[in-house]
């Protein structure tokens, strides 16, 4: 089973940059972004999540994001794609690096979800 992430944002720099980040723990990791609308404005795109989902090398993903209805349009995603896709409520910047650390270093799911749970924001 190969993991990788899908980092969805309503800021399209927010969801470029942060693989910036990601990338110097994660180099191997597969990671994919879906920020903006589909015309660049702020928003989310499920067309954008899709894509990424379909780019994304691993058969299943971590997603992460930024705000609620990134959230709807992942879910919606999610129901559409071939790729099994795992979402989680966490804090954005944090969660994907902890996440992408430890695909990094081998680490299984189950471990990864262990570490991810108390970084998840409680409504």
């Amino acid at each position: 089973m190969s993991l990788g992430i899908t980092i969805v944002s309503h800021v399209p720099e927010i969801a470029e940059g942060l693989p910036k980040l990601l990338k110097q723990v994660a180099g191997d990791v597969s990671i994919t972004t879906a920020g903006g609308t589909n015309d660049g404005d702020i928003g989310t795109s499920m067309e954008k999540i899709m894509q990424a989902f379909d780019d994304n090398e691993a058969d299943n993903i971590l997603a992460f994001y930024d705000l609620g209805s990134a959230k709807m349009n992942l879910e919606m995603a999610m129901e559409m794609s071939d790729k099994k896709v795992h979402l989680y409520d966490t804090a954005l910047i944090e969660g994907a690096y902890t996440a992408a650390s430890l695909i990094q270093a081998g680490v299984g799911l189950d471990e990864i979800e262990a570490q991810l749970k108390p970084l998840t924001i409680k409504d």
